[in-house]
Formats: C-alpha cells, sequence, structure tokens
C-alpha cells in the first residue's frame, strides 16, 4: 500500500515552545491543511489530544520547536502488512549540536495505536513506558531526516532539552541503572550522543544552557540516588529544578557547573571537555557531513 503524506493530516503539538506562535506561522504556509493542539499537560495525553484532532487514522505529527522541510510532504509511504500499525519516526537535525538522530523529530501514527498506549504520566509500570514511547516493538525509527529542531529559543528550554536528554541517554531501555552497570553497559552511539550534549553548542544562543542541563542530567541520574528519574517527563518538574538548583545558584552557578562536570568525569569515566564557540561550529561543519539520506522507509 502506498500512501501520499500530503494525504494525511498533520498536527502541530506544541507546549510552551517560546516560538511556536512563529512556528506555526511557518507550518500553516508549507502544510495549510495541518491543526494545531496546544498546552496539553503530559506526553500521553498530549498525544492523545493530537490523535482525537486528527480526521484521518494515520497522521503526521510536528513537534512545537520542529520545523520540518517542505519536501517531506511531497513522499509516500510504503506500508505492508509488517508494518501497517506500526508508528514512524524520522530524524531531525538538532541546531544546538548538530545531531541528527530521532530526538524531536517527525513522527507519523496511528490514533488506534495513541488510543492504546499506556506511557509518561499514564504509564503501565514498565521501565520502557515511563519515560519513552520509543521500546515497543510497533515504534520504528527511521533514517532519513526530514527536519530541524530548535530547542534553544530561551535558557530554560535548552536547559530542559540537554537535561532530557543527558538523563534519558543513561538509561538501560528506561531503566535506571548503577554506576558499575553505566560503565560496562553504555552503548557506543548512546554515549558519542551523551559526549556530543555534554559538549557542543556554544557557537549558538543559550547552547551553553543546554550542555549545562546535561551534563547536570547525566549527574542527577546516576549519581543522585535520592533524585526520582521519571520527573524527566514533567516539563513542570523540570522547571522546578531548573529555578531552584540552577537560576538560584547566582555567583555559585560556575562552581555547581565544574563540580557536576568533575563528578560525572571522575566518577562515571566520561570524558567531558569545554568547547568555545569556533571548536563547536568547526565540530558541526564536519559532523554535519556523516549523514545522508536513503529510502524514505529505510531503518
Amino acid at each position: 500500500m502506498i500512501i501520499d503524506i500530503k494525504d494525511l493530516d498533520c498536527i502541530f503539538l506544541t507546549y510552551n515552545e517560546p516560538k511556536r506562535e512563529e512556528f506555526w506561522g511557518k507550518i500553516k504556509s508549507m502544510v495549510p491543511w495541518a491543526t494545531r493542539v496546544d498546552g496539553v499537560e503530559g506526553s500521553d495525553a498530549a498525544h492523545k489530544a493530537a490523535a482525537a484532532a486528527s480526521g484521518t487514522e494515520r497522521f503526521i505529527l510536528i513537534d512545537g520547536d520542529n520545523i520540518p522541510d517542505a519536501a517531506f510532504f511531497q513522499q509516500s509511504l510504503i506500508l505492508n502488512e509488517k508494518n501497517a500499525d506500526c508508528v514512524f519516526r524520522w530524524r531531525a537535525k538538532n541546531s544546538i549540536n548538530g545531531l541528527v538522530y530521532g530526538n524531536g523529530g517527525i513522527s507519523c501514527w496511528t490514533k488506534t495505536y495513541i488510543n492504546n498506549m499506556r506511557t509518561h504520566e499514564n504509564s503501565d509500570g514498565r521501565n520502557e513506558t515511563l519515560v519513552e514511547f520509543c521500546f515497543d516493538s510497533k515504534y520504528i525509527p527511521l533514517w532519513n531526516c526530514y527536519s530541524t529542531t530548535y530547542p534553544n529559543q530561551n535558557p530554560v528550554q535548552a536547559w530542559r532539552a540537554g537535561f532530557r536528554e543527558g538523563v534519558k541517554m543513561c538509561l538501560d531501555r528506561g531503566r535506571r541503572v548503577t554506576v558499575p552497570e553505566f560503565t560496562n553497559m553504555r552503548s557506543y552511539q548512546n554515549l558519542e550522543y551523551l559526549n556530543i550534549w555534554h559538549t557542543v553548542g556554544n557557537d549558538v544562543q543559550h547552547g551553553s544552557w543546554a550542555t549545562y542541563g546535561a551534563r547536570y542530567g547525566t549527574y542527577k541520574v546516576m549519581l543522585d540516588q535520592n533524585w526520582d528519574y521519571t520527573r524527566v517527563q514533567d516539563f513542570a518538574a523540570l522547571e522546578e529544578i531548573f529555578m531552584t538548583d540552577i537560576s538560584r545558584q547566582f555567583e555559585k552557578r560556575r562552581a555547581h557547573y565544574h563540580y557536576i562536570t568533575g563528578e560525572i568525569k571522575n566518577k562515571l569515566k566520561i570524558p567531558v571537555v569545554e568547547m568555545g564557540a569556533g571548536q563547536s561550529a568547526f565540530f558541526k561543519k564536519f559532523y554535519d557531513k556523516l549523514h545522508k539520506n536513503k529510502d524514505i522507509m529505510s531503518s
């Protein structure tokens, strides 16, 4: 079965992204049939609201800090008996650090899948569903990159984006691990992405907040065992952490930054380095060349 993407409903899912109105205008000019869902608390609930807003069983979902490539809407899905009921997520390019992976990318869901899932604040209790969607066998990450995500529109958003990835890339399929487990089970790709989140981004506005957030997220999940890591899916809880632990540090902020950096270097054996704006820009210029699109359904 071949389905033209332009025949599917398109939902723009926003929460409190600083440029959501500007991005909505750009998306409406690109995808005039798009619908917007705004301000729903909780990832599971927000996705269910998006499903309710779609008039087609299968639909496209765009996050509130994402700008898609117009060429995406000229593509066609190729479905068969194995993937007809699956979710697809394509890669996005991250404007902070140049990473190209599923975080923040365009996705394609079915209403049935979303209405049956139990994740995040509505989790069924399994580690795999506490803070993620992606560990279900029907959730298929695809290779191609069709959008750019901009999670650095103010300090809080940039810090939150880094903090969330700093936490989630330390987990084992959603499960919190011990320090010895972490040092033994880290996948090469996760460690590569984590190191880049910790390091690259000083060449863009608020990029240093993202690297700070990534380091603190890694510290909290791995070295603060009293912290409930499932709070990473609660944006209000993350803002509270930012306001309490970061914004109120003021003069102590630099010391706090260097302390957590030292802790993750020494106790987790993660090789964190400091990169200036020129070094970050240089890294991204060459890292960007590593990704080449293939067929739209390539995984």
